[in-house]
């Protein structure tokens, strides 16, 4: 999410991040395209991955179990190498760098630096379960030690004490990384059903819906019975990532909600749909709405899923444009996103919806493995059009298609029937 040398200026945002000197330049979106089965998604996964980890490992975790992780399946040797993960980030105007290395049964490494005067300081570091403190509340590091176990993290555990040096960078992954995929979808529209009886968010939420020319000029909510509103405040904690048992629960389905959309009907009448009657491609842009508001407003990282399913490719673009516009997005919020959809990549300069250092590629290598890959990478002109050029193949990262193969396919199946 740097810039880079080639990035559109209109696409930079400056991040302060020490006392003085420069401040560091990011993107406020990355589009990752490829072939159906290449990794996209599983990249999106990681990082929800690694929220969930942080959140919920000396909470949830089982004292005696293992690390329920997902290591690369397709090699026997690979599956059991560590997982590691880092995330580089600015909390308060001050750069952070945390990461970790784990395997099936115990965190194997954790290291957490900072940089307050633009140089790193250690926070803490560990190896298994011994524990070096910085100069940074070394007390309360010593302290946390006892209470951490071999397959929890150390920053689990530092928030649970209230390690006031750590418990930023911990909050920071319950605000973060929240993940959009089809499967959180009814978490996420009980998000936005909350937003709907919110004064702060009610009407950014009604104006995206009618923005959005689904045909929907309103909403009404009905005011849930305590058992459905017990389910709805859980699902956004399951969201959030507060729940201590998100494993064991799932969002209310969208009949269930109690929201009623208000259709304008050919008289000019209003009309109240069904829950059941209103489109795929309405439901799913419900469910994006309320992360969306609520990372626009907070200036948080929102990785979406497929963007481009059930939406019309005019709508995913403008939601990418609500955080590529400062004007929509001045709190720096950022957007990582994969997609099929190649009008997204567009094609003349002044139309372009992506700077060139804001396009990802991933490609499946010959082990199965998934290759990432900048646009970068392949040195694209100025001028160039990407879409189109994406589309004949000559960024990679499109599937190898044969139709003399599907033809053959069905030309056998069909040979049997009689």
């Amino acid at each position: 999410m740097l810039s880079t040398r080639l990035s559109e200026s209109r696409f930079v945002r400056d991040v302060e991040w020490r006392e003085s000197g420069a401040p560091i330049q990011v993107l406020p979106a990355a589009g990752v395209f490829g072939a159906n089965g290449s990794g996209k998604s599983n990249l999106l996964k990681t990082m929800d991955d690694m929220r969930g980890y942080v959140l919920h490992s000396f909470r949830r975790g089982d004292p005696e179990g293992r690390i329920p992780r997902r290591p690369f399946v397709l090699d026997w040797v690979r599956r059991t190498e560590p997982t590691e993960f880092e995330v580089d980030l600015v909390l308060n105007g001050v750069r952070h760098q945390y990461g970790f290395s784990i395997d099936d049964d115990r965190v194997i490494e954790e290291w957490a630096y900072w940089y307050p005067k633009g140089r790193p300081a250690l926070i803490f570091s560990r190896k298994n379960e011994h524990v070096d403190a910085g100069s940074v509340e070394r007390q309360k590091t010593r302290a946390v030690q006892e209470l951490i176990r071999p397959n929890a993290l150390f920053l689990s555990a530092a928030a649970s004490a209230n390690h006031a040096a750590l418990l930023p960078l911990y909050q920071w992954f319950g605000r973060n990384l929240v993940f959009a995929e089809a499967d959180s979808r009814p978490l996420r529209q009980a998000l936005t059903t909350e937003m709907l009886g919110n004064e702060t968010h009610r009407d950014r939420v009604l104006a995206l819906l009618q923005a959005a020319d689904l045909g929907v000029t309103g909403a009404r909510k009905q005011e849930p019975d305590p058992v459905m509103y017990e389910r709805l405040r859980r699902a956004i904690r399951i969201l959030e990532g507060t729940d201590g048992d998100s494993d064991s629960a799932e969002g209310p389905a969208f009949e269930e909600l109690g929201v009623r959309l208000i259709h304008r009907g050919s008289d000019g009448e209003e009309v109240e749909l069904d829950a059941e009657d209103e489109s795929l491609g309405t439901r799913v842009w419900f469910g994006l709405i309320g992360p969306v508001v609520q990372a626009l407003a907070s200036g948080s990282v929102f990785l979406a899923d497929e963007l481009d399913a059930s939406l019309h490719p005019a709508l995913a673009t403008e939601l990418v444009r609500l955080f590529q516009d400062p004007g929509t997005n001045p709190r720096r919020a950022q957007l990582i996103f994969n997609s099929h959809d190649a009008t997204l990549l567009g094609d003349a300069i002044e139309d372009r919806l992506l700077g060139r250092d804001q396009i990802w590629f991933t490609e499946k290598r010959g082990d199965g493995s998934s290759h990432l890959y900048p646009l970068l990478d392949l040195a694209p002109r100025k001028q160039e059009a990407i879409g189109k050029r994406y589309l004949e193949g000559r960024y990679g990262a499109t599937p190898i298609l044969s139709h003399g193969e599907f033809a053959s396919a069905v030309a056998h199946e069909s040979a049997g029937v009689r």
